[in-house]
């Protein structure tokens, strides 16, 4: 009776599970196109997306798809990522929205030099932050996650940067206007390109080094370009980090059904951007400094006494981006800012100890 009973649940389950298929059989597979602008090996693609993506796909029952196109693939230049997610040329891309000089001002707050120490806590704050201040800046297009690199820290060819004197007479590449203030304060000459174009610059002599998160070494070979990787002082904020999205066309989200859409809006928004946060502050770093080591480069590291000088010299550039954000009409740049600062310190306290 027993063993009969068992069989009963097993042709249940079975014809289950063949109904719920024949339910799905008729609804068609969406594929998103996902463009970037790094190789496919990149942490960027092979542990940030890739899993997201899986997530998606096996939580849909396999009626999501993705096609990813790194490397610009699709066509164009990095800087033009974000007008492809708004015309549908991708369906998601994931971009730096610094590239645009001008166009992403507010979201820029989180790029200034020495706000933040984890790019895990940043990153849920500038999600809030733009969430409930940046309805203009992000309106033609479905945002999914937003969030930083690990901290960027100065790579160099030939002359290591121990102190701020070091910086003068050297050519380094900037990410974007924020990066081009930054460097110049400091004493270099900053030179403006994306990164695809920075092998090519440092090898060619353009430039005399990058200010670069880790996050992009592995993918650049930046360790086998460069001899010198200097970082912020243990505890200490960093340099600065650069403020990422991942986005998606509003017309092809609105397209989904309504189950579809919650698969996506479960794996997005706050608890996404923490998880890229996490894994460019731990995993990113970490792979940096070993290929770093490996190469025989040397890391060195500020002290806190020079730290402060690199921080009182960059000071300028917060007072730039308040009166940037309120030539752009928001009130109170002061006020915003003050406000970006305390969600992530309010980030960084709910951190692990």
């Amino acid at each position: 009776m027993l063993t009969l009973s068992k069989r009963l649940l097993t042709l249940f389950a079975a014809c289950s599970l063949a109904i719920h298929g024949l339910a799905h059989a008729d609804e068609p597979v969406v594929t998103l196109k996902v463009a970037h602008f790094l190789p496919a090996h990149s942490v960027t693609q092979a542990d940030f997306l890739k899993p997201w993506a899986d997530r998606i796909t096996e939580q849909s029952d396999g009626r999501i798809q993705f096609q990813f196109y790194p490397s610009m693939q699709l066509g164009g230049t990095p800087p033009q990522l974000v007008d492809q997610v708004r015309d549908g040329v991708a369906d998601i891309v994931w971009t730096l929205p610094g590239y645009t000089s001008g166009r992403f001002p507010l979201i820029a707050a989180f790029e200034l030099p020495y706000m933040s120490r984890s790019s895990e806590a940043s990153s849920q704050a500038m999600w809030d932050f733009v969430a409930k201040h940046g309805q203009n800046e992000f309106k033609n297009m479905h945002l999914l996650a937003t969030h930083l690199t690990d901290g960027a820290l100065v790579h160099t060819t030939d002359k290591p940067i121990h102190e701020m004197s070091d910086f003068r007479g050297l050519k380094l590449r900037a990410a974007n206007r924020t990066a081009t203030r930054t460097i110049a304060l400091l004493g270099a000459t900053p030179v403006a390109m994306p990164v695809p174009q920075v092998p090519e610059a440092l090898s060619k002599g353009v430039v005399d080094g990058a200010v670069l998160p880790w996050d992009v070494v592995p993918a650049l070979k930046l360790h086998e370009l460069v001899k010198y990787h200097t970082e912020s002082a243990p505890g200490m904020p960093a340099l600065m980090h650069t403020a990422l999205i991942l986005a998606m066309n509003p017309a092809t989200y609105e397209a989904l059904p309504a189950d579809l859409k919650k698969v996506i809006d479960d794996n997005s928004g706050r608890a996404l951007s923490r998880e890229a946060g996490r894994i460019w502050d731990n995993k990113v770093v970490e792979m940096g400094h070993q290929l770093a080591n490996e190469r025989g480069n040397e890391i060195h590291v500020l002290s806190p006494e020079e730290q402060q000088k690199w921080m009182q010299a960059t000071r300028p550039v917060h007072e730039d981006w308040i009166e940037e954000v309120e030539d752009k009409g928001y009130e109170n740049g002061e006020a915003l800012l003050e406000e970006a600062k305390q969600l992530i310190e309010t980030y960084n306290a709910a951190l692990p100890r």
